[in-house]
Formats: C-alpha cells, sequence, structure tokens
C-alpha cells in the first residue's frame, strides 16, 4: 500500500490547489479522480462552461455591439447549436488538460477511480485493481451534485438539471426555469439572449435575495427588456412529460395557470457530492443535503480529515475554493503563508449584464443601525460606456455618513466581475469617499465610475450636487 503525507479526493479548484501547494513545499501527496475530465464542476458542469456560454451567447446574438453607431447585428436566428457549444467544449477541454499538466509537474500522484474511506487513513480506490492507499492526512473536495426534487421526471434530453443543460443538441423554443438563484438567472439571461422564450419561476418576492435590493430590480428590468417572464412568489405543482418529440412539456404553476413549454431546467439548489465517500464508516459530521459539517480551519470532525469547496456549502465559488484548499493545506502543514480566508471577499454573477459585489448592501447597513448614504455613477453617463453604447448599468457605492468610509460596493453592467477588484480593495482596506476622488484612472476607462459615484456620494451628504 503507497503512503501519502496527503491524500486529496477530487480535481476541483479545491482539490487541485491543496495537492500542487503540498507537493510545492515537499509533501508527497496523491490525488484521486474519478471522472475522466478533470477539474470537478469549475471544468465541466459549472463555472467555465456557464461563463464561456454566457459570452458566447453575447457574441452570436451580437449584443456586445448593439446600440454601437446604429449597428444592431442579430445573428441569433442563424447561429447553430454547434457554434454555441463549440468554445465552451474548447474552453473546457483546454483547462481540463492545463489542470492534469499541473498535477504532473508537481509530482502529485494521479489515481483514476471512485474513492471510499476504509478507515481515517486508508482509501479505497473503485478501479481496475481496486488499490488502497494510506493518508497522514485527506482532504475532501468532491463538489457537489444537482439537487433533483423526486416528484420532476428528469430526462437529461428535454427535462434537465444544472448540470444536463450544458448537452443540449438544439436551442429550445422556450424554457421553464425553476430557480431564480444564481444558476437560474445565469441560464435565463442567456437563453434570453439566444432569442428563446424564458419562463423564470420564483417561489420568492425578489430574485438573488443576497445582493443589494437596488441592483436585483435593475437586473429584473433587464430581464423584462428581454422578454423573460419572472413569475414571483410562485411554485410548480406538477410537471408532464413529453409523450412524443412534438409534444410540449406541461407545468402547473400554483396560481392554478399552465406553462407549456419546448424545455424545462431545474437549477433551485445542489447537493454535497459525498454518496460514494461512505463517510459513515469513519464519523464525519454532515450538515444539510450532505455536506460536510468543517471549523474555520476546514477540519472536520475526524482530526486529520479535511474538507473544502462545494462539498461544504456556502459560498461554493470556484474563487473561494481554491483558497479553502490553500488554507487547509496551511494548517495541516503549518506553511503559515495563509493563515485565514479574508472577511471580504468579491462575488461575481454571470448573468447578462453582470452582476459583481463586495461588502454590505444597503439592506445590511439599515439590519445593522448603520447610518450610511450612497453614490451612483451609470455606464451610459461615461465616455467608455458611450463608446461601448452602453444603455444600463451602473456602479453604486455604500458608506458611512461618519467618515465616509466605504463599507460596500455593487456593480451591474458590462464586466462587472472584473471592475468588483478595485471595489474590494476599498472595503478591504477601509478607504474614504476621498481617496477614490484622489485616483487617477486612465481615460476613457469603466474605472471612471468609481469617482463619478464617489462624487456623487459627496453631493448626497452636502445636500448639493458637487460638479466632478
Amino acid at each position: 500500500m503507497n503512503t501519502y503525507d496527503l491524500i486529496v479526493i477530487g480535481t476541483g479548484p479545491g482539490g487541485e490547489k491543496a495537492a500542487v501547494k503540498a507537493a510545492y513545499f515537499g509533501f508527497k501527496v496523491a490525488i484521486v479522480e474519478k471522472e475522466k475530465v478533470f477539474g470537478g464542476a469549475q471544468v465541466v458542469t459549472g463555472t467555465i462552461p456557464s461563463k464561456t456560454l454566457k459570452e458566447t451567447a453575447l457574441f452570436l446574438s451580437g449584443k456586445y455591439e448593439k446600440g454601437l453607431f446604429g449597428v444592431d447585428r442579430d445573428l441569433k436566428h442563424e447561429a447553430s447549436v454547434e457554434d454555441f457549444m463549440f468554445r465552451k467544449n474548447y474552453v473546457s477541454d483546454y483547462a481540463a488538460k492545463e489542470i492534469k499538466k499541473n498535477l504532473v509537474r508537481h509530482g502529485v500522484d494521479i489515481y483514476l477511480g471512485e474513492a471510499s474511506f476504509e478507515d481515517a487513513h486508508t482509501i479505497h480506490i473503485k478501479d481496475e485493481s481496486g488499490s488502497k492507499i494510506y493518508g497522514k492526512y485527506i482532504i475532501i473536495a468532491t463538489g457537489s451534485y444537482p439537487y433533483q426534487p423526486k416528484n420532476i421526471p428528469f430526462d437529461g434530453n428535454r427535462i434537465h438539471d444544472s448540470d444536463t443543460i450544458l448537452q443540449i443538441t438544439r436551442f429550445p423554443s422556450s424554457i421553464c426555469i425553476v430557480g431564480a438563484g444564481v444558476i437560474g438567472c445565469e441560464y435565463a439571461t442567456i437563453f434570453g439572449t439566444m432569442g428563446t422564450k424564458v419562463y423564470l419561476i420564483n417561489d420568492k418576492e425578489k430574485i438573488l435575495p443576497f445582493i443589494d435590493k437596488e441592483v436585483s430590480t435593475h437586473l429584473v428590468e433587464n430581464m423584462q427588456n428581454e422578454d423573460i417572464e419572472i413569475l414571483f412568489n410562485t411554485s410548480i405543482e406538477s410537471i408532464k412529460a413529453p409523450q412524443t418529440d412534438k409534444d410540449l412539456i406541461e407545468i402547473k404553476i400554483n396560481n392554478g395557470k399552465t406553462i407549456n413549454v419546448d424545455m424545462f431546467l431545474f437549477a433551485a439548489g445542489r447537493s454535497g457530492n459525498t454518496k460514494a465517500l461512505q463517510l459513515d464508516k469513519i464519523g464525519v459530521v454532515q450538515g444539510k443535503r450532505e455536506t460536510i459539517v468543517v471549523d474555520k480551519q476546514y477540519r472536520t470532525n475526524i482530526d486529520n480529515i479535511y474538507a473544502v469547496g462545494d462539498v461544504i456549502g456556502f459560498p461554493a465559488l470556484a474563487s473561494t475554493s481554491m483558497d479553502q484548499g490553500r488554507a487547509a493545506v496551511a494548517h495541516i502543514f503549518q506553511t503559515k503563508d495563509l493563515e485565514n480566508l479574508p472577511q471580504f471577499f468579491p462575488y461575481g454573477i454571470y448573468t447578462i449584464p453582470e452582476v459583481s459585489m463586495v461588502g454590505m448592501t444597503e439592506e445590511d447597513a439599515k439590519a445593522n443601525n448603520i447610518d450610511y448614504l450612497i453614490g451612483k455613477a451609470r455606464y451610459a453617463d461615461m465616455a467608455r460606456g458611450q463608446i461601448m453604447g452602453a444603455k444600463s448599468g451602473f456602479l453604486k457605492l455604500v458608506f458611512r455618513k461618519e467618515d465616509l468610509k466605504i463599507i460596500g460596493v455593487h456593480i451591474i453592467g458590462n464586466i462587472a466581475s472584473e471592475m468588483i477588484h478595485f471595489g474590494l480593495e476599498l472595503v478591504e482596506s477601509g478607504q474614504n469617499l476621498y481617496s477614490v476622488i484622489g485616483k487617477v484612472f486612465n481615460f476613457p476607462t469603466l474605472h471612471e465610475l468609481y469617482k463619478y459615484a464617489a462624487y456623487d456620494g459627496l453631493s448626497n451628504l452636502c445636500g448639493h450636487k458637487i460638479k466632478p
């Protein structure tokens, strides 16, 4: 039996970075992967595929140039599903190969097969040889899988979860999406951009309830302008699968109405991918939906076993998963380079338009009894925004009145997920409006949004408009 300082289960973002970091510091590391393609949801079913589809949808529909110099290129009726999926497959394949190369380059031993625990140190690998390996420490990074309610007749053909939707072979003429969280909203805008009639069912009165309410409202307006029909405070009662390819899917909702659509997507939650691990053998404590309970160091209730990434639940982001893996290794081997993840991290939602945020929303500030004000700047008012043909989108600063300290940054618009990182620095380092006004940005750039939002904040503070 081969013996290792560390065994990592799963090659997703958390698993890969944990394995590579431990190997970098000279420890003997093995990684186990059950799939033929490396990278987990980051590469196969989530982060990279869906974000690539978003960019592809923008390009194929001509939305990158819509309104620019009067140009309104409309290619959506000519684009094929092969065009739509080509770039996604290319980028995902490249990323998977790079992950494997990185593991090999760092001397990590790779085992292909499904892992399960024999005891707290021994991993059985379900492969042709049925091999076993021993690890002084073990990190579980097995990710998650789509939650599938029993009353929905999933078939992977026309009735999908968030994994199988990536394998469609044609564009649906219409689609009903259940779940107005991140995944549901992203796919709603992708399909809406491609000309599909979209019904988005949300059992709450607001989509994306954790983001700033004004940003959420603006996103809803954009979605409705793309003919995406959002049904708030609504849930499905039953789904009747089509008998033939020509039949539509019949969906009854709780207001007594029926929706007939070409395809259906359930995107309301995921569960920890832990079934095959046989965690009951060693007594690892689990939480809701098969997630693994960990402490601040990502250690389970078993001292030598850690867990990172989607398998531990929120925030379930590729970015945080990577650093969770690195932090777990830092605690295991006392490398002293990453004690804890930072308090603030950016959240990116790859809808059309993008949404990104860091820090407190207005609602958070109110709930915490903070005396605050806001400052806003619109994309359409910036020279770069006008060059790009932007007709909507804004950047919003939330700041304390007493010292003008910026406590939240919220952006909706083109490349919001890129723009947020300056905002992260502002919130993380406790900077105020004057520090933003004192910065010099390239002209014309979208980063001017920060300066104009800061001036707007000062205007709100003084009660009259300050000319920037």
